[in-house]
């Protein structure tokens, strides 16, 4: 399972086929957008294309894929997949990557340290409104 750092990043990736949605726990991510409302959809779109002055992003290359791109991020919105702490008043640190891998184990849990990152993922998964099942 990936957590994504990146909502730009993340995104690009999934578009790209690089990344599987079905191995996506959650993007966590420092936007603050609607994917269905047009204002905030047209602002993260000028963002991303580097049509507002911002440097130029990945996202440049593919200007005429808008409603593919604006898709990808209503099915991560819709799934519950979207994680946008601004939204309750908190922030996301910038990482060196956009990805980060976590392995859920299936067995039962005895050793303390394994316990403890298990209830640390159950609280990460907890995040994302429609969780898969594990």
């Amino acid at each position: 399972m990936l957590v994504g750092t990146s909502f730009s990043k993340c995104l690009l990736d999934l578009y790209e086929g690089t990344v599987n949605y079905d191995d996506v726990l959650v993007i966590v991510t420092g936007t603050d957008f609607d994917p269905y409302n047009d204002t905030h959809w047209a602002n993260i779109w000028e963002g991303y294309t580097g049509r507002r002055g911002l440097s130029l992003s990945a996202w440049a290359q593919y200007d005429d894929k808008e409603q593919e791109f604006r898709e990808i991020a209503v099915k991560l919105y819709d799934g519950g997949v979207l994680h946008q702490p601004r939204q309750y008043g908190g922030f996301t640190p910038r990482t060196p990557h956009h990805w980060l891998e976590t392995f859920v184990p299936m067995s039962n849990h005895n050793n303390p340290a394994v316990q403890k990152a298990w209830e640390k993922y159950q609280t990460l998964a907890g995040l994302t409104s429609n969780p898969k099942e594990w």
